[in-house]
C-alpha cells in the first residue's frame, strides 16, 4: 500500500470475499439520451419593443425590425443550439427564452449551480427549492446572489441553475461499480453576452433556457444564445463541455499555502505575518504561497493606503515572504468601496448608482463600515485608478498573486447597452490584463464568467469556525459563511477542477484553538479539500500545532497527484469520492450529516470521512 500518511489512519480495508463496491441508490440512474429524438418540439420566444415573436428552428425569422437565426448542430456526441439576433433598427430586448420539452420524473434530481462562488450548489429534488432570502436581509445581502432577479421561480417543482446544469435520473436497475454517474447535461458555451438561467419545470415537462437580456438596447448583431446538450458519464460530459469552449490551457500547478483570514480576520499586522512566516520556515513546511488577506489596507477601496500595523509597508512584507522561499499573495476587492473610504468620500462620481440615483449598496460587513458599494467600472477614472493599484501591488510591491474578492458587485446592474453578463465579462478581461502572467485567484464571482480567465477560483462558501452559521441559516442566505454549505458545494462543483480553472475549496483548519469544529469535522474538511482542490490553504499558526496536527498537514503533500474519477451524492449529505493514488484505487465516504450512515457493512459516523482501499492492498 502507498504511504498515505495521516490518511492511512482514516482508511478501512475490506476482505477479499467482501469486495468493495460503491453503493449507488436508485436515484442515480443510467438514462440514455437519443440525440435524434430530443428535443422534439423545441421553440424559442423573443420579446422586444413590446412585441413577442415565436422563432422556428433552422429557419430565418424576419420582421420589419430584425431577423433571427436559430440553428442547431447535431453530432453523435452532442446537440448545439445557437440563436443570433440581427437588428435592422434600434430595438430593446425584454425577454429571450428557449423551451425544451423533456421527460422529467418527480424523483429526478437536478444539479442547481448557484449564481456565484459562494452560492450553495448541489443536487436538488423537485420536492425542494433553493432558499429565498428573508425580506429583512434583502437590503443587506440581496446582491450577493440571484435574489434581485425578478424572473426566478418561487414554487416547488421548478428548479433553476446558472450557466450549466444536469439531471440524474432514477433507475432502480442501475448497478454502479465504482463508476461515475450518468447525467443529462445542458450548459451555456458563452456567458460573455448574457447570464444563462436554466429552469427545470416538472409539471410542464420542460426545461426553459432563459437569457438575462431585459432592457438591452441593440443596434448591432448579437450572439444571444449558445448552448450544448450532452449525455453520458459525468467526467466525459464535462470534458466535452469544456472542449467546446476552447479555453486557454491551464498553466498553473497545484499549490499549497497560508492565508491570514480564518485565524486573524482583519486584525492583522506585520508582526503577525512575520511570526507565521517564521513558524513555517522553522518546521520546513514546503508551501508555495503566503497570502495576506483583508486587514492590511486602511479602508476597503483605498488600496494604496496601508494601516499603521504595517509600518515598513507592503513591499517590505512581500520581500520578507520571498526571503523565506514563498510566493507572496495579497487580497483585494477591486470593485467595492466602504463609506468611510477616501474614494467614497472624494470620488462620488465613481460610485455605481441605482435607478433611484443613490449609491448602490451591494452588501454588508460589520467589520467594515456596514454597507459597502460598487464602483462604476465604465468610468474611465475608475479603470485608471485600478490600473495604478495593480501596477503598484504587482510591480512596485512585487506580489506574485492577487486574491480578487467580491467580484460579483461590478455586475450588480445592467447598463442600457450592456447586460450584467457583458459587464462581468468586460471586468474580468480587464483584471486578467492587469494581472498578466502573475497569479489570479477569483472569489465571489459568477463561475461561468470566470471560465478560462482566472487561474484559481473559489468554488464554495467561506468555511466557518463551527459547522453552521445559525443566524445566516435562519436568514436563508445561500451565500452564507458555513462549513457544511461550503463542503456540499465543493463536492458538487468538483468537475470544474482542471477544466475551467483550478479549484479553491477554501481553507482547512487543524489547530486546536479559536474554533468550535470537532476532530471529525476538521478531518472531513481536510480530506475533501485535499481530494477536490488544487489550491490547499490553511490559516493556522503552526507554532501551536501538536505533532498530530503537523502529521495531518504534511499528508496533503503526498496526495497532490491523486486522480478523482467520480463524486457520488447519495442524498441526505452523504457522498463518495472515488480516486486513485499511486496506482491504487480508493473511495472516501463523507458523512456531512448529524446521523450515522450505513454502506457495505460500514458505519460512517456523523461528520466522519472514511477512506476505503478498494483492492485490499495493505
Amino acid at each position: 500500500m502507498p504511504n498515505l500518511g495521516y490518511f492511512k489512519a482514516k482508511t478501512r480495508f475490506l476482505k477479499p470475499n467482501n469486495r468493495f463496491v460503491i453503493f449507488l441508490n436508485d436515484r442515480f440512474a443510467n438514462y440514455e439520451l437519443d440525440y435524434q429524438q430530443l428535443p422534439v418540439k423545441m421553440k424559442a420566444t423573443l420579446t422586444y419593443n413590446r412585441k413577442t415573436i415565436q422563432i422556428e428552428l433552422n429557419k430565418a425569422t424576419i420582421t420589419d425590425d430584425l431577423y433571427v437565426m436559430f440553428t442547431e448542430e447535431r453530432t453523435p456526441q452532442y446537440q448545439r443550439i445557437k440563436l443570433d439576433i440581427h437588428p435592422k433598427t434600434d430595438i430593446v430586448l425584454e425577454n429571450l427564452e428557449l423551451h425544451l420539452p423533456t421527460n422529467l420524473a418527480s424523483d429526478d434530481r437536478v444539479f442547481c449551480n448557484g449564481f456565484q462562488s459562494w452560492s450553495e450548489s448541489r443536487l436538488f429534488g423537485f420536492d425542494e427549492k433553493p432558499d429565498a432570502l428573508r425580506w429583512l436581509a434583502k437590503p443587506l445581502m440581496g446582491y450577493y446572489g440571484d435574489y434581485h432577479f425578478d424572473f426566478l421561480p418561487t414554487k416547488k417543482g421548478v428548479l433553476h441553475s446558472w450557466t450549466y446544469s444536469y439531471r440524474v435520473s432514477n433507475n432502480p436497475n442501475k448497478n454502479a461499480q465504482n463508476s461515475p454517474q450518468t447525467i443529462d447535461f445542458i450548459g451555456s458555451l458563452d456567458e460573455s453576452t448574457a447570464f444563462t438561467c436554466l429552469l427545470y419545470d416538472v409539471q410542464n415537462q420542460q426545461v426553459i433556457i432563459k437569457k438575462d437580456v431585459a432592457g438591452l438596447q441593440l443596434n448591432h448583431s448579437f450572439p444571444a444564445l449558445d448552448v450544448v446538450i450532452l449525455s453520458g458519464e459525468d467526467p466525459s460530459v464535462f470534458d466535452q463541455y469544456f472542449a467546446l469552449q476552447n479555453l486557454p490551457k491551464i498553466q498553473k500547478p497545484v499549490v499549497t499555502g497560508w492565508t491570514s483570514w480564518y485565524n486573524y480576520y482583519n486584525k492583522i499586522s506585520e508582526t503577525i505575518i512575520e511570526d507565521n512566516l517564521n513558524a513555517f520556515a522553522e518546521r520546513d513546511i514546503p508551501i508555495d504561497i503566503f497570502q495576506i488577506d483583508d486587514g492590511w489596507q486602511t479602508r476597503i477601496g483605498d488600496w494604496l493606503s496601508t494601516k499603521p500595523t504595517f509600518p515598513n509597508g507592503m513591499k517590505s512584507v512581500a520581500h520578507k515572504i520571498h526571503q523565506k522561499g514563498f510566493k507572496a499573495g495579497l487580497w483585494l476587492a477591486p470593485f467595492i468601496v466602504e463609506p468611510k473610504s477616501r474614494i467614497f468620500q472624494e470620488k462620488k462620481d465613481w460610485i455605481l448608482r441605482g435607478l433611484d440615483g443613490k449609491p448602490l449598496a451591494v452588501g454588508y460587513a460589520a467589520h467594515w463600515s456596514g454597507r459597502f458599494y460598487a464602483l462604476d467600472f465604465y468610468n474611465k477614472e475608475v479603470q485608471e485608478y485600478l490600473t495604478g493599484v495593480f501596477h503598484t501591488v504587482l510591480q512596485t510591491w512585487d506580489f506574485d498573486m492577487v486574491k480578487l474578492d467580491f467580484l460579483y458587485a461590478v455586475a450588480a446592474l445592467p447598463r442600457p447597452n450592456k447586460t450584467r453578463g457583458q459587464v462581468m465579462s468586460d471586468a474580468l478581461h480587464f483584471l486578467r490584463r492587469l494581472v498578466g502572467d502573475k497569479i489570479l485567484l477569483g472569489c465571489g464571482v459568477p463561475l461561468g464568467s470566470a471560465f478560462g480567465l482566472v487561474d484559481y477560483c473559489r468554488i464554495g462558501a467561506d468555511i466557518h469556525l463551527s459547522w453552521e452559521h445559525k443566524l445566516l441559516k435562519f436568514l436563508k442566505n445561500r451565500e452564507r459563511v458555513s462549513t457544511i454549505v461550503a463542503l456540499r458545494t465543493v463536492l458538487s462543483r468538483w468537475q470544474l477542477n482542471g477544466r475551467a480553472f483550478l479549484n479553491d475549496p477554501d481553507v482547512f483548519i487543524l489547530r486546536e484553538k479559536k474554533h468550535q469544529l470537532t476532530e471529525n469535522q476538521q478531518d472531513t474538511i481536510l480530506i475533501i479539500n485535499t481530494l477536490l482542490g488544487d489550491m490547499l490553504f490553511t490559516s493556522d499558526y503552526l507554532g501551536d500545532y501538536t505533532e498530530g496536527s503537523l502529521r495531518k498537514f504534511q499528508s496533503i503533500f503526498r496526495l497532490k497527484n491523486r486522480h478523482v474519477s467520480a463524486v457520488i451524492d447519495h442524498d441526505d449529505d452523504f457522498y463518495s469520492i472515488v480516486f486513485a493514488f499511486d496506482s491504487q484505487n480508493y473511495t472516501a465516504y463523507c458523512n456531512l450529516s448529524y446521523f450515522d450512515k450505513h454502506i457495505h457493512n460500514l458505519v460512517i459516523h456523523p461528520f466522519e470521512t472514511l477512506i476505503v482501499d478498494s483492492k485490499n492492498d495493505k
